[in-house]
């Protein structure tokens, strides 16, 4: 499925002025958070250019333009909005020109215009559109934030989640979804989870029912979004199962093409879930800091073993 973003959106967001709107600028659509300064394009190397990016024009690109004969403006603009991308935007309040507004009309592609700062621009497109056009899933679970890590929760229903939940949420943690998790691949390597809008901040509870997590914790129990850095497996304890108790080997889970490391938790009476979830959060957030507790512990061992034999 490919995911896309309305250009007449983002020039909203962009607070944008609209020199020339395309005949269908309200139907077209973005596919792409990339953008691109055409100045090799305006030079006339057009090699390896992909129209479906927003182009931006910025100080560098005017002041070439300036060099140059209206004649040759218009014979330069003509060949760049030939190629038909879905807006070029004119950056640091430029010069409008005619012959700029004769190609756009020529070739019916949309001119924007803002007094903002190409860099500025560029980094609010990249963030807006990458974010909204970005692969998405809603997976059934619950996701909380526990000392800064993102642990999305997964198992069968009744498992405890939940129940886990608000129990963390007692201890100072966040809620950001419960019941289901709508996923992006906001990068290559990250994933970002946030709640549909109809539950957000709603959390069931079997026995009680439906609370409002924001009337009853406060509004620092809550996130919109959160990254997700790990996944968290609950499944009820059996004693037949082998459980990892080292943690030396990693595991990963891929979600959308992205790995994250993943852990299974076996779930029994008497267990206090939300500390266990607590230490896995501590754990991989000192991984993230070059840290890996298994490792040094193996390493001891080894290491006493070793002055043994001697």
């Amino acid at each position: 499925m490919e995911y896309s973003y309305k250009l007449s959106q983002l020039t909203e967001d962009l607070q944008a002025d609209i020199i020339y709107p395309s005949v269908d600028f309200e139907d077209v659509l973005i596919y792409t958070g990339d953008v691109h300064r055409p100045g090799l394009q305006l030079a006339g190397f057009f090699d390896y250019f992909d129209p479906t990016r927003i182009q931006l024009v910025g100080r560098m690109e005017s002041a070439y333009m300036e060099k140059h004969s209206p004649e040759e403006c218009r014979k330069k603009w003509e060949a760049l909005l030939e190629q038909k991308m879905p807006a070029l935007i004119m950056c640091h309040g430029a010069e409008i020109t005619l012959e700029l507004i004769s190609a756009a009309e020529k070739y019916d592609v949309t001119v924007l215009s803002t007094e903002a700062d190409t860099t500025d621009i560029m980094s609010s497109i990249i963030r807006i559109v990458r974010r909204a056009v970005a692969p998405s899933i809603t997976r059934h679970g619950v996701l909380v934030e526990v000392y800064g890590i993102g642990l999305f929760l997964e198992g069968e229903s009744g498992i405890g989640k939940s129940e886990a939940a608000v129990e963390l949420l007692k201890r100072g943690h966040r809620l950001i979804a419960d019941d289901a998790v709508e996923i992006k691949a906001v990068d290559v390597n990250m994933l970002q989870g946030t709640a549909p809008d109809l539950i957000r901040h709603y959390i069931e509870i079997r026995g009680i029912g439906v609370i409002d997590v924001r009337q009853i914790f406060g509004v620092g129990a809550i996130r919109t979004q959160q990254n997700i850095h790990l996944v968290v497996k609950l499944e009820p304890w059996n004693d037949g199962t082998h459980y990892d108790r080292l943690g030396i080997n990693e595991e990963t889970v891929n979600i959308l093409g992205v790995e994250v490391a993943t852990v299974t938790i076996p779930v029994r009476p008497g267990r206090n879930l939300a500390v266990i979830l607590e230490v896995a959060a501590m754990n991989q957030r000192q991984k993230f800091m070059g840290y890996n507790a298994a490792i040094e512990f193996t390493k001891q061992i080894n290491k006493y073993f070793d002055d043994q034999m001697k």
